[in-house]
């Protein structure tokens, strides 16, 4: 093979000043840069609660833009700027998880008129709003239980408030003392099975209810179930029964990696008893939330606009998993002239309506 005026017997690559002074010519020397083009670049819009115009969520655009192709070269630094709207009336979907264990008997009379008293009180943030509801049950025998199952789901997402207080009625708690071990995989249910619970491209927020801790991944070990969580859906009828699927909890991790993926908001309304552990749970859990529930749950409702208002009181920005060789670093401009690098950079806090 002959080698091209200028071209080393070796490497070939060097400062493109290097390669000229070698005899190398211009045209001949490959000098490929990245690059930046936007693809979507919606502007950004502001729905008002009060305007006689609804937009639906795929009308509201809250980042600006919304698509771009990066083509990169090692070592070389692209930037770009993303701006973010904190848009008013904007829809939430809340799916609401109970545990009906016996010790939450009373509980569970004052989430009969949930529906239609949190679709009131929600009237001051959204206009839009859907709520659905699930049980957890602590049997997974027929023992002491009304049925056998690990998770149902009750009610998909609906605006119907009268139609959620009267399936909610008609739930019964078990007759069995044992604590709910299913949380972990009630929950993992929600976020994966998107069709049956019926997610909108909105605010997604799960509440679980309950006063008992939680079971994850190696626990069910314990049993003899050795085939880790597979975080697939596993709905039958509306119902998932463990001791049929016979997969062990799903870990924190792997929770995590499935409520981010559904981009959905976790809002534990946890007893007294377990606050502190849930709030552990949520140092490890972003975008969730702990509440705690009064000894009959009369309090539910402050307690889930409460958390409603500390979730969206900040925004984070995350990215997905990079490719090797891939950084990311973030630099926000936030409310009041507050500049963040750094971890921190990913994150505006006290956003209000309308903040851009």
């Amino acid at each position: 093979k002959f080698l091209k005026q200028g071209e080393s017997t070796s490497a070939r690559c060097d400062e493109v000043d290097s390669l000229i002074k070698r005899d190398c010519a211009k045209v001949s020397i490959e000098n490929p840069r990245g690059s930046l083009k936007v693809t979507e670049n919606k502007n950004l819009t502001y729905r008002n609660k009060d305007s006689h115009e609804k937009l639906t969520p795929d009308e509201i655009t809250r980042i600006q833009p919304q698509k771009l192709n990066l083509n990169l070269r090692s070592g070389e630094v692209q930037k770009f700027t993303l701006k973010y709207k904190h848009a008013a009336d904007y829809p939430i979907d809340l799916y609401y998880l109970m545990d009906l264990s016996w010790s939450m008997k009373d509980d569970l009379e004052n989430v009969k008129n949930l529906g239609t008293d949190l679709i009131r009180e929600m009237q001051s943030i959204t206009s839009d709003f859907r709520i659905g509801f699930g049980s957890v049950n602590p049997c997974i025998t027929d023992q002491n239980c009304t049925s056998h199952f690990t998770y149902k789901n009750v009610l998909r997402l609906t605006n119907r408030g009268e139609h959620f207080n009267h399936l909610v009625s008609q739930q019964q708690i078990s007759g069995n003392l044992d604590s709910t071990e299913g949380g972990f995989d009630a929950i993992m249910q929600v976020a994966v099975c998107g069709d049956q619970i019926g997610w909108r491209n909105v605010i997604r927020l799960l509440v679980f209810s309950t006063d008992a801790g939680f079971h994850f991944a190696g626990d069910g070990k314990l049993g003899g179930i050795v085939p880790p969580n597979d975080g697939k859906c596993h709905l039958e009828n509306n119902m998932y029964t463990s001791s049929r699927h016979y997969y062990d909890y799903p870990s924190i991790a792997h929770l995590v990696q499935k409520l981010n993926e559904n981009n959905i908001q976790t809002i534990f309304a946890v007893t007294n008893e377990f606050e502190a552990v849930y709030k552990e749970l949520q140092n490890l859990i972003p975008k969730s939330a702990v509440g705690t529930l009064s000894s009959n749950s009369s309090n539910v409702i402050k307690l889930i606009i409460d958390a409603i208002n500390t979730l969206s009181f900040e925004v984070i920005l995350e990215n997905s998993k990079l490719p090797e060789g891939v950084s990311i670093s973030y630099i926000s401009h936030c409310k009041n002239g507050v500049s963040k690098t750094g971890e921190e950079g990913r994150r505006c806090s006290n956003i209000s309506i309308g903040d851009e």
